[in-house]
């Protein structure tokens, strides 16, 4: 056995942020796991690697997901932040309404809401894909799914950047959202059922509370993650799906004349430009991987970009081809702490893709700005011009 391979790069640096998939195949080609020193974290670059971590909670412990203590201790008693048994218990009612059967009916609603949208996008001729599409579209879903309204309807947006970047360690980015995060905390341990639209998934976290489901207190942490969790994510991925499309007009025609492509599309986007960065897990115990040692206590960073990229997995790793259609991405993650939200983001992000297949004939994209954040990987501003519809 022996020490990990070592580098001495900044995985919260501005220009890997922005774009991090060069460093991400050097780091996978120094090992599955490598040292970090400048951030002390053990970076899990290959796919079976990061697949094997995400299924092993009882040595890769979730109770150190972001890259500061402030924030793991501020998690506390969410199932973000929380292992089997009190995750299973946490869990199930955050997943309660977020099956298959039970977002059934919602799913109609979403398809109508995304075509009526895009079609009137399409008939502008040109729209901003951030503001316009990527951003309206699931805030709106979210706020009336949830039951937001007034106040936290109108700080969504802020509220749920704010609490993915106090996931990093603790530079300027952190620092300087952590003010905002706390107006969410501060509200989701305050919220009651009557802060919420009578009817919606809101005001049955609270009976579920009400009923001793969960333990007391604990409604307004399921709510928080899905605002905290759900928003940022989602609108990367929508605005993924509009600057691929844009880039590759060949993978737009093929699911135009197939829309049966819709879901392999969807995934493939996902796997190209994975919309998190890196996510934390605390090391229980001495873990050996390919020979190499990581010690109990340490920090592991799941790096979902770099394994959803490892050519060790997927052929031809490095292109976008939405005929793939790689089920098995890690985007969502994998096992007991896979994206809880997962069914409701390929409803938003399906709807999206099937919309823009038959509203729009064509498009072109203008240059594309990111800005550096640390865990959610999105595009900032992204104009669609010439867009003829279909």
């Amino acid at each position: 056995m022996t020490t990990a391979p070592t580098s001495d790069l900044d995985l919260f640096a501005d220009d890997i942020l922005v774009d991090p998939y060069a460093t991400f195949a050097e780091l996978r080609e120094l090992g599955p796991v490598v040292h970090l020193p400048h951030n002390d974290v053990y970076a899990l670059t290959r796919y079976d690697t990061i697949r094997d971590a995400l299924g092993d909670w009882e040595t890769f412990s979730s109770t150190s997901i972001g890259f500061n203590p402030m924030v793991n201790e501020a998690l506390a008693g969410t199932s973000l932040r929380s292992d089997p048994p009190e995750h299973t218990t946490l869990r199930a009612t955050l997943s309660e309404n977020l099956t298959p059967r039970a977002l059934r009916g919602l799913g109609v609603q979403i398809e109508a809401k995304a075509d009526a949208l895009v079609e009137q996008l399409a008939a502008r001729g040109d729209f901003e894909a951030m503001d316009d599409l990527a951003r309206a579209f699931p805030l709106e879903i979210v706020a009336n799914l949830i039951g937001f309204t007034g106040e936290v309807k109108a700080n969504m947006m802020r509220w749920g950047q704010a609490a993915m970047e106090v996931l990093g360690p603790m530079n300027q980015r952190t620092q300087e959202s952590f003010p905002i995060a706390g107006e969410l905390y501060g509200w989701c341990s305050t919220v009651t059922a009557a802060d919420l639209a009578e009817g919606s998934i809101g005001r049955g976290i609270f009976d579920a509370e009400e009923r001793g489901a969960i333990p007391a207190g604990s409604a307004g942490h399921i709510i928080h993650q899905y605002l905290g969790a759900g928003i940022d994510t989602t609108i990367a991925s929508i605005g993924n799906i509009v600057a691929l499309f844009g880039r590759h007009p060949e993978q737009f025609e093929l699911v135009r004349q197939d829309p049966s492509l819709v879901p392999a599309a969807f995934n493939e986007v996902l796997r190209f430009w994975a919309p998190v960065h890196a996510w934390g897990r605390r090391v229980t115990r001495d873990v050996e991987i390919d020979g190499a040692v990581i010690p109990a206590g340490a920090q592991a960073a799941i790096l979902f970009g770099a394994g959803n990229r490892d050519p060790r997995h997927y052929e031809n790793a490095d292109v976008f081809d939405i005929t793939r259609n790689p089920v098995d991405h890690l985007a969502f993650g994998y096992g007991p702490h896979g994206c809880a939200g997962q069914g409701l983001a390929r409803l938003e992000g399906h709807a999206v893709i099937r919309a823009l297949a038959s509203r729009v004939g064509s498009f072109r994209i203008g240059e594309e700005q990111r800005l550096p954040s640390n865990v959610t990987r999105s595009i900032d501003h992204l104009p669609v011009l010439d867009v003829v519809p279909a």
